[in-house]
């Protein structure tokens, strides 16, 4: 069978980077093409031209063995092209059909629009209720939603950015299933994601991409993990390691924090109670929608609470806002890297200096010191391995992964007492999942209280002392990470309750 798509030594520069140096690659009908690279590898801006959304300064592509450069995405719309994006593109006040026909070119009657989305549900495993609306969906529900409008256009190839990145296990399986079942009916896939697992687990074949070129081409079902990690970093990837510390006294404490929901589609907060103590981190997981946010302002003081339901080192801070409680050294790195935690169109010095101004004292006199805010930027960026074409360039300017390891980096060496932190891992390549679980162990180790709120089931059985699941708003019992398995995990996110005798049992 010929190649769908035929790319033949593609080229992008932009200032002071070649994003895309001479890539080649190839994908077939039928079949599940994993890219794969460090974040900067250039995936992004591939995958951008592909679309329509970007042209490349060098190279061509070929779609059905016809010459193929998209001004735009309609026109790789129009090419059977389609696109799910790693960040969701969704209105939450409007209905499934409605956001389904913002994505058409010339949408049906919404009667009939609603009929072939059930029809989609049905063919393709992705239950959906045309008439629900968005804001009220889960992660899951919400990227099914994406797949559909998609669908509808009956591609013949499909981009995937990062697909299962804020989803449960449960949910992750579910895709699969649709994307093994679209493939068996002939679309080609071309699916980018860090989680080398799902990548074996999936993939027909993979292009790993490092500096923005071609290193290495394999069949990731014969190819390990470790092999994979290798080619993407060029090396032996680290991994984080403990240093046997001490867990010491509580210092950030919740006692009976309620909180109503940010928005009309989230959920308030009922009752919770939990503490971090020093040189320990609490890993909190459990289904998107179920309450984090909500969780993440309270702690971070976006949103006030009861004065003594959050309590720091004996004091009450449930009143102070984010700028009181920095200055005590409560640093908080939220899930949302774009547009909440760093502000798109400013520089790379000003968003470090938007929150480092106090512990990093970047001021002199009332104003901004520049030349340590620069300094500043420079080490985050020196120490986390952003690459960036500079500290002076937009944060929207980095690609997801990059910006992330900014974001994370930027609190972390401000030397926190506490540290919250949304996400903290989220769109990053294993090596840099790595280096950011790490800083953390070690801010840990020399005793910081530290709570990770987290989706990837890995990442908090990694470096978490204590798990705990939120469940419809409220904070269960936190159980030692040691001896806890999968199946018990998914039982407390859940909301199932031990009884006694497991409970001794999992000690």
């Amino acid at each position: 069978m010929s190649d769908l798509l035929v790319i033949d030594g593609l080229t992008k520069a932009y200032p002071g980077v070649v994003a895309n140096d001479g890539v080649s690659l190839a994908v077939a009908p039928g079949r599940i093409h994993a890219l794969l690279g460090e974040n900067g590898a250039g995936k992004s801006t591939l995958v951008k031209i592909i679309y329509g959304l970007a042209a490349p300064d060098a190279g061509r592509m070929f779609m059905r063995g016809r010459e193929y450069s998209p001004a735009s995405p309609s026109d790789a719309r129009r090419s059977g092209v389609a696109m799910v994006f790693q960040h969701f593109s969704l209105f939450d006040a409007l209905t499934v059909a409605e956001n389904v026909a913002l994505g058409m070119e010339d949408p049906p009657p919404m009667s009939h629009l609603a009929r072939r989305i059930r029809g989609l549900s049905e063919a393709y495993g992705l239950p959906l209720d045309p008439g629900r609306v968005v804001g009220g969906l889960s992660a899951g529900e919400r990227q099914r939603v994406e797949i559909a409008r998609c669908l509808i256009q009956d591609p013949d190839l499909l981009i995937m950015d990062e697909p299962t990145s804020v989803l449960t296990p449960r949910e992750a399986e579910s895709l699969f299933s649709t994307l093994r079942k679209l493939s068996s009916e002939g679309a080609a896939i071309l699916y980018i994601s860090h989680k080398l697992g799902e990548i074996r687990a999936l993939c027909d074949g993979a292009t790993v991409l490092r500096r923005g070129k071609v290193v290495a081409s394999r069949d990731p079902k014969t190819t390990t993990e470790a092999e994979l990690a290798a080619l993407m970093v060029g090396g032996e990837p680290p991994r984080p390691g403990r240093a046997g510390r001490a867990v010491g006294a509580a210092r950030l404490v919740i006692d009976g924090l309620a909180a109503k929901p940010l928005s009309p589609f989230g959920t308030a907060l009922k009752d919770i109670r939990a503490e971090v103590r020093a040189g320990e981190i609490l890993g909190v997981g459990g289904v998107a929608g179920n309450g984090q946010d909500e969780f993440f302002a309270a702690l971070s003081g976006e949103t006030a609470s009861d004065p003594a339901a959050i309590r720091f080192d004996g004091a009450p801070i449930g009143r102070l806002g984010p700028n009181a409680r920095r200055g005590l050294g409560i640093l908080c790195a939220p899930e949302e890297r774009l547009g909440h935690a760093a502000a798109p169109d400013m520089s790379l010095v000003e968003n470090a200096a938007l929150t480092g101004m106090r512990r990093e004292n970047l001021t002199r006199r009332g104003f901004i010191d520049w030349r340590r805010a620069r300094s500043f930027s420079d080490r985050i960026i020196e120490r986390f391995d952003v690459r960036a074409q500079g500290s002076s360039h937009a944060a929207r300017s980095l690609s997801g992964g990059n910006l992330q390891k900014f974001v994370i980096g930027r609190e972390i060496l401000q030397r926190p007492e506490a540290l919250v932190a949304n996400q903290p891992t989220w769109g990053v390549d294993a090596a840099a999942a790595a280096a950011i679980r790490q800083a953390i162990l070690d801010l840990a180790d020399r005793g910081a209280a530290i709570l990770v709120i987290s989706q990837d089931l890995d990442e908090l059985l990694e470096i978490s002392t204590r798990f705990a699941a939120l469940n419809g708003g409220r904070l269960g019992e936190a159980r030692a990470v040691e001896g806890l398995t999968m199946e018990r995990i998914g039982l407390m996110m859940g909301g199932s309750r031990e009884t006694e005798a497991e409970r001794a049992d999992s000690r």
